[in-house]
């Protein structure tokens, strides 16, 4: 019996030992990943930075600016860009997004622009009206490929398809701490636009400042996207990172439990075995 038990406990160590090579695979992969999602979205800030003071210097000069990506209209219907992972193993990156997307459209007419494949499995299985579905690969998503959705986006708002535009991603605060968060990008609110601290009223915009305001919305657009896909990316590299670092350090503490008991099973064994020795030499 205490050869059994200790062929058991040694299969379960190996199998452990299996799993912990598995994860710390994983981890390092991740921790791999992160960096270069990290750099990423540092290097698009400073884009995105310049196209929105250009918006609000546009209309901090032209104080009338009229512009349908500014006019508040009646909400009917919402589009919800949704941005997920694009694999499991994640802790809860994926759900928590899924949640927080799930209870702000609660109540709404709602489309869904999912970016990533768990995000497009999940919204198609629970019968949620898709805006497009072929950005099932939030890791290999580019600048240009942010900028057509942006496109597609600000046409569909244009023709009415849509009232509101929100976008929900994870933002990356920290190595322990992603944050999923949501935030509504079309239409822009007039305290936002009209920001600026310095009037460009010397400035001449041809052929008008509305017209170039139109222009720029959709690239601001673009780099909200973009910037957004960045810091998910990251996000759910880092939370991937953490949850193979928990499982591996769980698949150690385990392994060195069984190792205690394979080595009292084999004590027990030993001295059974010397037990009987001894009785049998007295017989």
């Amino acid at each position: 019996m205490a050869g059994v038990s200790m062929k058991d406990i040694k299969l379960r160590i190996r199998s452990m030992e299996s799993t912990k090579h598995i994860t710390k695979a994983m981890e390092m992969v991740a921790s791999s990943k992160l960096r270069k999602a990290q750099e990423r979205a540092l290097r698009s800030r400073p884009y995105f930075e310049l196209v929105y003071d250009k918006l609000t210097s546009i209309a901090s000069g032209d104080t009338s600016l009229s512009s349908p990506y500014v006019d508040e209209r009646p909400v009917k219907n919402s589009l919800f860009l949704v941005i997920e992972g694009d694999r499991g193993l994640a802790g809860g990156y994926n759900y928590n997004v899924f949640n927080l997307a799930a209870g702000k459209m609660k109540g709404k007419s709602s489309v869904v622009l999912p970016v990533g494949k768990k995000a497009v499995e999940t919204f198609s299985s629970k019968g949620y009206a898709l805006f497009a579905a072929e950005y099932s690969s939030a890791e290999d998503i580019s600048v240009s490929d942010s900028f057509t959705m942006a496109r597609l986006v600000c046409e569909g708002y244009l023709r009415g398809d849509f009232d509101e535009v929100y976008i929900v991603y994870t933002n990356f605060v920290s190595m322990l701490v992603q944050t999923p968060t949501i935030m509504k990008i079309l239409p822009l609110t007039r305290d936002e636009v009209f920001s600026s601290k310095e009037k460009n009223t010397f400035v001449l915009y041809e052929p008008d400042s509305s017209t170039v305001f139109s222009i720029i919305v959709p690239e601001y657009v673009g780099g909200m996207i973009y910037g957004a896909v960045c810091e998910s990316c990251a996000s759910e590299q880092c939370a991937r990172r953490n949850a193979m670092e928990a499982a591996t350090k769980n698949a150690e503490d385990m392994i060195e439990d069984l190792s205690l008991k394979y080595n009292r099973a084999r004590q027990g064994a030993i001295t059974q075995e010397i037990t009987e020795i001894v009785a049998g030499s007295e017989a």
